[in-house]
């Protein structure tokens, strides 16, 4: 695996780091091919997909019928037979339409095969409120597939990390759930040029710190690290850790953190009620209960459905105040 260092850089927005993941795979690989509602020439819904039809043609961008359903078991077919369809559904909201296809198809057949097949299969969709789009555009649902063995899950926070790890996903040759958040598309950031993957499995410390440790995921990890400054000025020292990858998950280098620090926030976009950070709550204190010097505190969505209304969404999401007394209460 190439390490995700690079020499020169550039900087892009979270849609041209995505482009260009996907240009640069294409041309690597004959096999890769996308598919799709409105990515051909409309470009995708957010723009990734702009400018590949005239680069690579329509047998290599296909735009879809509306239904995930259908397009999502084409490309897992494609998949079985060597090639490497990258999938587009709109919105996460809508997934839940092809739900049979992928937890029942893709995460399952190596497995009923006896390893005799691969599904090297991405499929990408975004989620996350914070644009007023209302209840059925702005779900976080990354807990449904953290919860299904066979499948792999992406949560890239900036446009380096949504190049490198959407070039690691397309080379796997396991189902790739790969979720984006509908704000990384409009940040800018150093994209590393050329040749970048970022190992999927491998976290990153964002800031380090001394004093407590934050987890953070998607669009919460730009959240966290405004959060960290502000806590500096009372010298409070934060150290920042993007997993990157839920799924898998790398638990050893949350665990050094806060075996170092001894306090930890976990801040999601989800609901609070059956998420993934309740589940990494549970996995750090089996394994590190002796070395935490208070509860461990999580930063979430309220339990409810998004509002539309951008003064209540503003209230249901998690925010600057929120994280902020979070940590104070453990300090």
């Amino acid at each position: 695996m190439i390490p995700d260092v690079a020499v020169s850089s550039q900087v892009l927005t979270g849609s041209e780091a995505l482009n260009q993941a996907l240009i640069e795979e294409m041309e690597r690989d004959p096999n890769v091919f996308l598919m799709g509602e409105d990515i051909g020439i409309h470009g995708g819904a957010f723009k990734v997909t702009k400018g590949l039809i005239g680069r690579f043609g329509p047998e290599r961008v296909l735009d879809t019928p509306l239904s995930e359903e259908a397009f999502v078991g084409a490309a897992i077919g494609a998949a079985m037979v060597g090639m490497r369809p990258v999938v587009e559904v709109m919105y996460i909201d809508f997934i839940t339409l092809a739900m049979d296809a992928i937890i029942n198809q893709a995460a399952k057949l190596k497995y009923m095969f006896g390893g005799g097949v691969n599904v090297p299969l991405v499929i990408r969709t975004q989620g996350g409120g914070g644009r007023g789009n209302a209840g059925q555009h702005s779900q976080s649902l990354e807990a449904l597939f953290y919860h299904i063995p066979g499948l792999k899950v992406c949560m890239p926070s900036c446009p380096k990390d949504a190049k490198g790890l959407l070039k690691a996903a397309i080379r796997d040759d396991n189902p790739v759930i790969f979720i984006e958040h509908k704000l990384l598309y409009f940040q800018k950031g150093e994209v590393p040029e050329g040749e970048f993957v970022v190992e999927l499995g491998k976290a990153e410390i964002k800031r380090a710190g001394r004093d407590i440790t934050i987890i953070a995921t998607s669009n919460m990890v730009p959240l966290a690290l405004s959060c960290a400054d502000d806590l500096a000025i009372e010298d409070i020292e934060c150290e920042v850790i993007d997993p990157r990858t839920l799924v898998p998950l790398d638990i050893e280098t949350l665990l050094q953190s806060v075996m170092k620090t001894h306090r930890v926030v976990i801040v999601q976009e989800a609901i609070r009620r059956g998420g993934v950070a309740s589940d990494i709550a549970a996995e750090l204190l089996e394994r590190a209960f002796d070395y935490l010097d208070g509860p461990i505190k999580r930063v979430t969505s309220l339990n409810g459905v998004v509002p539309y209304a951008s003064e209540l969404e503003k209230i249901f999401l998690p925010n600057k105040e929120k994280v902020i007394t979070a940590v104070h209460e453990l300090i």
